[in-house]
């Protein structure tokens, strides 16, 4: 493990986490005037370990990262249902409907997904940064447009490639009704592909505020709404298999529409200057390379578990049912440390705008921590249930024998790919999607997969070859980042930050930090904030 930053002792107030003063926070809506007026001092007697380590800001900082985590994590469960419940309903049509819309997601998922969830971590590293930092506090709507036309640009290359996807999938040697079939479905699915990335950028420009939980409102309207839609698509309207992307489509505009409508009406406008076309499409360069790393970033690890999935299928029947068995389960619990990476980039790329960089360490090692316990957490629940967990998709004994095989390893890779999600988005909250990228594509591609394919097919070891291979590449990704985070310099992190606005044509002001404030993970509540 990695030597945890120096600590500051008892008697340092820090201006995040004291524990000698606490003040009513300054705000994006409240003037530092009124927060002067507000403070009030208090005492009290820090927690300290043996050789004078307080340990309650670190509780503080595992506290407000659980907080900020759980409504990232339950978005993007319920976002990742939309598409799982489409599948259910359009399955009922036919074998063959069903084998369709389950592999059109899923090249969805390994393309324009990659653009949502990869591309916006631009913005999980300027916006957060540009809120705590820059002089003008519209600057953050700027970089919401420029993430629309940069990843608006990124995905007209992948709907191309949709619209003309079926001599692609006769080169991958797929089946003739999937060439077909798949194509028409990805052509009408191309709108809502749109759709997806636009709310996605729109989450991220809420989270940059430290405001997290309107993703989960909006998708607990769209859920219902998105099964109902594709019903009705599907067998009212006759459509059919094609019913099912135009209604899921439908319900991603909805979701982006409603988080706008929440921004307007709720909170989050703050930020938002205006239509600035202008200036967005200035500067265009630092964040399109930002986002192109994101997008490798993510999409290495995405693309390693497809090559996974595709390897599992040579070896028979049973196997890839095992694995099917497993993969809908893993994506369900990879949201756990995908979304604490989510809130973590988001945390330490607010700290760094504001100058903290004794924080913004903390709370990078602060989600190391947070996600080892919840990976031990995961790992404890599915080698309990291991010789039943097959039994909830398939009474087969064949399948639920070898599930039970193959789910030790797919357990002790959950610390690990906690470690990679949290030091993973702490890196993205630094800007620093390349080391991410190199150090998976390093891992996966030159060392794990191969040997996890050498053992499945040329050592005997079948399903549970390929899943040690992914478990041994996990543990390097986790080690790996967190070993880097740990040595990072961050005095010379918040000049990074500094430089990246700046080069993004951003002003950064030096009170913009105090005058605004960060709210400790409580921006959803201005009654929970936590001064700075």
């Amino acid at each position: 493990m990695p030597q945890v930053p120096n600590l500051q002792p008892a008697s340092e107030r820090t201006a995040l986490l004291s524990t000698t003063t606490t003040s009513k926070p300054a705000s994006v809506h409240s003037s530092s005037s009124t927060s002067s007026a507000n403070q009030r001092t208090t005492t009290s007697t820090p927690f300290l370990l043996s050789g004078g380590v307080q340990i309650q800001p670190w509780l503080t900082e595992i506290f407000l990262l659980s907080r900020a985590s759980v409504p990232v994590i339950l978005a993007y469960t319920l976002q990742n249902s939309l598409q799982t419940i489409s599948v259910l309903i359009v399955g009922r049509l036919s074998p063959e409907a069903l084998a369709t819309a389950a592999f059109s997601y899923m090249f969805a998922m390994a393309t324009a997904w990659l653009i949502a969830l990869g591309g916006t971590t631009a913005l999980d590293t300027l916006a957060s940064s540009s809120f705590t930092s820059s002089a003008n506090k519209h600057d953050l709507g700027v970089l919401l447009q420029r993430g629309l036309v940069v990843l608006s640009g990124f995905y007209s290359v992948v709907a191309v490639i949709w619209w003309f996807s079926e001599p692609l999938f006769r080169a991958l040697g797929q089946e003739e009704f999937i060439c077909v079939q798949s194509a028409l479905f990805l052509r009408c699915l191309i709108p809502g592909g749109l759709g997806y990335i636009w709310f996605e950028a729109m989450k991220k420009f809420l989270q940059a505020q430290e405001i997290y939980r309107p993703g989960t409102y909006v998708l607990l309207i769209t859920s219902p709404l998105n099964a109902l839609l594709n019903w009705l698509f599907i067998y009212k309207f006759n459509l059919g298999l094609y019913g099912a992307p135009l209604a899921t489509g439908i319900s991603y505009w909805a979701s982006f529409l409603l988080l706008v409508a929440y921004a307007v009406f709720v909170k989050g406008k703050e930020c938002w200057g205006g239509l600035e076309l202008r200036r967005a499409t200035k500067h265009l360069g630092p964040f399109s390379r930002l986002a192109f790393m994101g997008v490798i970033h993510v999409g290495t690890e995405w693309w390693a578990f497809e090559i996974v999935a595709l390897a599992a299928g040579r070896l028979g029947t049973i196997p890839l049912a095992a694995q099917s068995v497993i993969m809908t389960a893993d994506q369900i619990i990879n949201t756990v440390p995908f979304g604490l990476g989510v809130a973590a980039s988001a945390r330490v790329g607010n700290l760094l705008g504001a100058r903290k960089p004794k924080e913004a360490a903390r709370a990078a090692h602060s989600a190391a921590i947070l996600s080892t316990i919840a990976g031990a957490g995961i790992l404890t629940v599915l080698i309990a249930s291991r010789n039943v967990f097959g039994r909830i998709f398939n009474d087969d004994e064949r399948v639920v024998k070898l599930v039970a095989e193959v789910m030790p390893y797919v357990a002790l890779f959950q610390i690990a790919d906690g470690l990679n999600g949290s030091c993973g988005g702490a890196l993205r909250g630094m800007g620093r999607q390349w080391v991410g990228a190199v150090v998976n594509l390093v891992s996966y591609y030159c060392g794990a997969l191969p040997g996890g394919i050498y053992l499945a097919f040329y050592h005997g070891w079948g399903l549970v070859g390929l899943w040690v291979g992914q478990c041994v590449a996990l543990y390097l990704v986790g080690a790996l980042e967190w070993v880097i985070v740990g040595m990072s310099n961050w005095e010379s992190e918040v000049e990074r930050a500094r430089e990246r606005l700046e080069a993004g044509g951003l002003g950064v002001g030096d009170a913009a930090g105090e005058r605004r404030g960060l709210m400790g993970g409580g921006g959803d509540d201005d009654d929970d904030d936590v001064s700075v």
